[in-house]
């Protein structure tokens, strides 16, 4: 009985001791997006961060306010989204360069003003229009996520200065995360016209020869971004080789998505349904970090099991 009572002591001290270093870690940062930047910077870092691409649009519409809303609350550290610009120089979230898709209008976006685009309503995953949720800005998006997750603009290259320009209004720059295959000068060109720069990454995709082109670019400069975006469709040893350089350099973090087979080898959402751990599991065996997934609330299940994510962080 005795012993049974100092292992239960042992246990009760153990655990004290954790939350006590949560705490102390907390205090350490003002607000959670602090505390997903501060792990976006840190290479060595096991835990895994997970990205919600377009936001939970499985229960939402794709680039809707709800659905960020609800990934954030589900737990991810950072949210996808995708802009293009309108007729009268609005930044717009929306994934596709036309409104047919997703909204209850017609036409290209650059063709419709603000006011016209507002008058639409988004379509639900299955295409019914939705009677309530309408295209944001991406300023009303950036204020939506202020101080608790990181945003990836995607498509935000683009338009990096008026990405900029509204990061700064909104004081979200640190928080904000742009991706882009612009070679390392013209990357440096842009960035060093500024003070004060939103964090950037280069996506590689190693099915042309651009992405492989501008991997090495990176490697043979000995330049360290935040992270790599790696993407393939079939395992080769180039693939292995980069994902392995990455990982054991120690100097950046790896960015693997989850999404359609044709960006991970097979290594998708949907096929992790049916076995996580020859989906999920391979993906963290490769040393990925950072995982952009069509299923972030079962990725974070995944990872809570494997102790690679907690979403009171």
């Amino acid at each position: 009985m005795k012993k049974t009572c100092k292992v239960v002591l042992a246990a009760v001290l153990f655990l004290s001791a954790i939350m006590v270093s949560r705490n102390m870690e907390a205090r350490k940062y003002s607000n959670r997006a602090e505390r997903i930047v501060a792990e976006l910077h840190n290479p060595s870092s096991k835990y895994v961060l997970v990205a919600a691409h377009r936001g939970d649009w499985r229960n939402w519409p794709e680039n809707s306010l709800p659905g960020f809303e609800s990934a954030i609350e589900m737990g991810v550290d950072i949210i996808e989204l995708d802009v293009h610009m309108t007729k009268d120089s609005v930044l717009v979230v929306c994934h596709d360069g036309t409104l047919d898709r997703t909204t209850s209008g017609k036409g290209r976006i650059i063709d419709h003003t603000l006011a016209e685009i507002k008058a639409l309503h988004l379509r639900k995953g299955h295409g019914v229009i939705d009677d309530v949720n309408k295209v944001p800005t991406l300023e009303e998006a950036l204020k939506l996520c202020k101080d608790r997750v990181v945003v990836n603009v995607d498509k935000g290259w683009n338009y990096y200065d008026q990405v900029l320009a509204i990061s700064e209004k909104l004081g979200v720059t640190g928080q904000i995360l742009i991706k882009g295959s612009a070679s390392v000068e013209e990357v440096d060109k842009i960035m060093s016209a500024h003070d004060h720069n939103m964090m950037y990454m280069p996506v590689t995709n190693f099915d042309s020869k651009k992405g492989k082109a501008l991997y090495a670019e990176y490697q043979s400069g000995n330049i360290c971004p935040l992270a790599f975006e790696i993407c393939w469709s079939k395992m080769r040893p180039d693939v292995a080789s980069a994902c392995s350089e990455v990982e054991e350099g120690h100097e950046s973090k790896l960015w693997i998505n989850s999404l359609w087979p044709s960006l991970n080898g097979g290594l998708d959402d949907d096929t992790a349904m049916k076995d996580p751990d020859a989906v999920y599991g391979k993906i963290l065996k490769m040393g990925a970090t950072i995982i952009q997934s069509d299923r972030p609330a079962f990725l974070i299940s995944y990872l809570h099991k494997h102790h690679r994510h907690y979403s009171n962080r």
